[in-house]
């Protein structure tokens, strides 16, 4: 049995891998839809891999999120908070890729500038989900990650609201304003999950202290 001043027990380390893997993954999956992005209109390759790379993120994240329950008693995790976290994990990449196959589908002609920022802070913002996902494995401080991520989303929400008045402003081609409208409303919506990830997280922290 362990004594009480006994170091924290590391995880497991299948399921450190597992982590590391998400990690990867998840990253590499925004950086993808960055890349597409900047690659419009000759981003068909990018839109495939980015299709790819989420549905593989999918089966890293359930993986860990079935270890996270497993050890339920120990993290403090309820069956509420984990579904609540793998729906907002989803969310992330499943809305980038929902803006990756819009690229494709609206048959997109030229990048916007402001898409690509919105990209920047999206890989930012999911670097920070997966940092905090590692430290809530090791039973860490997760503040500092949960204010990062609220900061990114802020700055891509507006970026976002300038980016679609500014098409409307403009007064070019109907139909392109309404193709970049949906794209910037969809990598919001990518955003925006990191930051129901970090709200989930914060809930998840508040249990903790209170037990």
């Amino acid at each position: 049995m362990r004594g009480d001043d006994a170091p924290p027990r590391r995880p497991r380390p299948r399921a450190a891998r597992a982590v590391r893997a998400c990690r990867r993954q998840r990253r590499r999956g925004v950086a993808l839809l960055r890349d597409t992005l900047a690659a419009v209109p000759d981003a068909a390759e990018q839109v495939h891999q980015v299709y790819l790379c989420e549905q593989e993120g999918d089966k890293l994240t359930h993986a860990i999120l079935r270890r996270l329950a497993e050890q339920g008693r120990r993290t403090h995790l309820d069956a509420a908070d984990v579904h609540a976290l793998a729906v907002a994990l989803d969310d992330v990449v499943d809305f980038a890729e929902e803006a990756a196959d819009q690229l494709g589908r609206y048959a997109v002609e030229a990048p916007m500038e402001q898409a690509e920022t919105i990209g920047d802070l999206l890989v930012a913002a999911a670097h920070q989900v997966t940092a905090a996902l590692h430290e809530l494995r090791n039973g860490m401080d997760l503040a500092d990650h949960i204010v990062e991520i609220h900061r990114l989303e802020n700055e891509a929400d507006q970026i976002v609201r300038a980016a679609v008045a500014q098409l409307f402003a403009h007064g070019i081609d109907p139909m392109i304003v309404i193709r970049w409208k949906d794209i910037f409303e969809t990598l919001e919506e990518s955003v925006d999950a990191c930051e129901r990830v970090a709200n989930v997280l914060e809930g998840i922290t508040l249990k903790q202290r209170r037990r």
